[in-house]
């Protein structure tokens, strides 16, 4: 008898999809050549019993359909699976994933490893990796993953990652027909609410909106492993001791963008004032259409010159979203 999984595509090329790696682990879209690793890795009742969508026996078939469906999911932008990959071994040893809700505005995480691999710090290291590209690469403002109640490990998991608990419920789960079983919430919102002792303390921030010859302004979205990563923002920073807003900002857009700005050409505009987690930012705010060189992404960032009526379909900071009718109505 043929073997299920040979009778698959043949096709050994990886499909186009997003990569991402860690310190062991590489996160790489699943392959129909990944069936068989899958179906002996997930065929567990320790595993399935964790799973609402995971019977038990879970059969090959199932996990070749799984497979063929993640992939249809990404290419209809309805979610994004990833095999886990060892790094050292290159073996897969389980699966992660987002699954998107409605215009990537929220995404609900789910994983898990073949039991040979628990205890290691896999689990974890993949989560914070998604958590990672999930907010730098959508707009999503709020990640949930729900686990059974007794899972206490994967519980305390999300809270390492910075999940908090936010409800108790039941569900159904495929290994157990016609039960509903008791599981727990958790959510990690893009801006975690203020803590009221931790106003007090104002950092001074300063930036410009950089306006070229058609109008547009330059916006700068925020790498991956910053806060707030994936924001779209005027491009600025930090106002350092003994530095003008001025100077400051001539510094920045220097390291940032590459470009060159005398502070004499930086007009005053507006300031901004918002209080974050653990800061109150107050942030005065420039207009320049004057300026060296061709602006660069310097620090990794994307960039992009924005007209003024189209500024309110980027994802910004709480800081800098008030500037937008401003800058439309001065525009």
């Amino acid at each position: 008898m043929p073997d299920l999984f040979d009778s698959l595509t043949l096709d050994r090329q990886p499909p186009a999809g997003v990569v991402l790696r860690t310190s062991r682990l590489t996160l790489r879209p699943l392959m129909a050549e990944d069936a068989a690793v899958f179906h002996r890795l997930i065929n567990d009742w320790e595993i399935c019993r964790r799973l609402p969508d995971a019977p038990f026996p879970y059969s090959a078939t199932l996990a070749a359909d799984w497979i063929a469906a993640a992939a249809a999911d990404r290419l209809a932008g309805k979610a994004e699976q990833f095999a886990l990959v060892d790094e050292a071994t290159g073996d897969m040893i389980g699966c992660a994933g987002l699954r998107m809700g409605k215009n990537h505005k929220t995404a609900d995480l789910g994983y898990w490893l073949g039991r040979a691999f628990w205890g290691r710090g896999y689990a974890l290291e993949a989560a914070r990796r998604l958590v990672e590209w999930a907010f730098a690469a959508f707009p999503i403002t709020r990640l949930t993953a729900t686990v059974a109640a007794d899972n206490d490990v994967s519980a305390a998991l999300l809270q390492r990652v910075g999940f908090v608990p936010s409800g108790k419920g039941t569900q159904a789960f495929m290994c157990r027909p016609g039960q509903k079983l008791p599981v727990k919430h958790f959510a990690l919102e893009r801006e975690a609410p203020v803590a009221a002792a931790q106003k007090n303390a104002v950092l001074l921030v300063v930036a410009v909106a950089l306006i070229d010859a058609q109008g547009r302004i330059l916006l700068a979205r925020r790498p991956e492993g910053k806060k707030m990563a994936g924001m779209w923002e005027f491009p600025g920073g930090k106002v350092e001791t003994g530095e003008t807003p001025e100077d400051a900002l001539a510094r920045e857009l220097r390291e940032e963008l590459g470009v060159e700005v005398d502070p004499g050409d930086l007009a005053p505009f507006v300031f901004a004032s918002h209080p974050y987690e653990s800061f109150h930012l107050l942030m005065p705010v420039f207009l320049c259409r004057r300026w060296k060189g061709n602006p660069l992404p310097k620090e990794g960032q994307a960039l992009a010159w924005v007209a003024p009526e189209r500024l309110v379909e980027y994802p910004m900071p709480p800081a800098d979203r008030p500037l937008i009718p401003m800058l439309r109505d001065f525009l």
